[in-house]
């Protein structure tokens, strides 16, 4: 895959995380895995004889899908960035696990209609350049039966001064960022790729760390000090929704995380079609 190929958006993305990647490993809260394995509970397992094939789109330093790996799915790890790859296949390697590693950006999958069980992505489509032909792509190499697992940091329905706020926060830390997307908004790329919501919970996370997040993502003192400024002047509408403020002594809010799963119908048999099981967190 050569610069060229790739729009302004993915060229930021893979700079990035490239350059970040070595902080991606197990001191990263991408690492704690609780909140793919409670959203597995609605995607059936892989069959006892082997085979069933899933992808991880955006895999960075692998966590989603070694863990897909170790429940006995045959996984490919995908990533536009060479360095998170390079991260993910040596953690493969320490858990003793044997996956495909593939370099690609999540809006153009390689692969022929229908090759896999399951693909997954988690809190990577707020870099997507295109979240809609990511989600078409899934859709199209994902077989008959086949689910879509989405984690990813979202905005409510219906909020926009607090979307604005968050957006100009993550987009001053970290200029790849794109948009976090509402559920509202997910759901209706899921309907025009044909693919059905099954479950749906919006949790609130605490970032724990103002400088933790600063250094992971290595911005820029000019930078920082924007984003000191959206938090000493947080709308009432962002104060509500991602309660930032100080605890111990450090900079905190609440993310609002979306873990979406959707499958894709087998004809006209209506699987998914008695819409999402929906949850709320706060």
């Amino acid at each position: 895959m050569t610069s060229e190929s790739l729009d302004a958006a993915q060229v930021a993305a893979r700079a990035q995380f490239d350059r970040q990647s070595e902080r991606y490993g197990r001191s990263h809260i991408l690492h704690d895995v609780t909140d793919v394995e409670r959203a597995l509970a609605h995607v059936p397992g892989p069959a006892p004889n082997g085979g069933d094939r899933a992808l991880d789109v955006a895999t960075g330093a692998g966590h989603t899908g070694l863990l897909l790996a170790a429940r006995g799915f045959a996984t490919t790890l995908a990533d536009l960035a060479p360095g998170m790859l390079a991260e993910a296949g040596r953690a493969a390697a320490e858990r003793g696990l044997t996956v495909d590693l593939a370099e690609h950006a999540a809006e153009t999958l390689p692969y022929e209609n229908g090759r896999f069980a399951l693909v997954s992505c988690r809190v990577a489509g707020h870099h997507f350049s295109r979240p809609g032909r990511f989600v078409a792509e899934a859709a199209r190499v994902l077989r008959p039966g086949g689910h879509l697992l989405l984690i990813d940091g979202t905005v409510p329905d219906g909020e926009p001064e607090a979307a604005e706020w968050i957006h100009l926060v993550e987009k001053w830390r970290d200029p790849s960022h794109g948009r976090f997307l509402s559920p509202g908004e997910w759901r209706s790329l899921l309907a025009e790729a044909g693919l059905h919501s099954v479950h749906e919970r919006v949790e609130a996370m605490k970032q724990p760390d103002l400088e933790w997040y600063f250094t992971t993502a290595n911005t820029p003192d000019p930078n920082r000090h924007e984003v000191r400024r959206l938090l000493r002047e947080v709308p009432p509408a962002a104060q509500r929704v991602f309660q930032p403020g100080e605890q111990d002594g450090r900079v905190i809010w609440w993310w609002q995380r979306l873990t979406l799963v959707a499958v894709k119908q087998r004809g006209d048999t209506g699987i998914g079609t008695g819409g999402p099981e929906q949850e709320t967190r706060s």
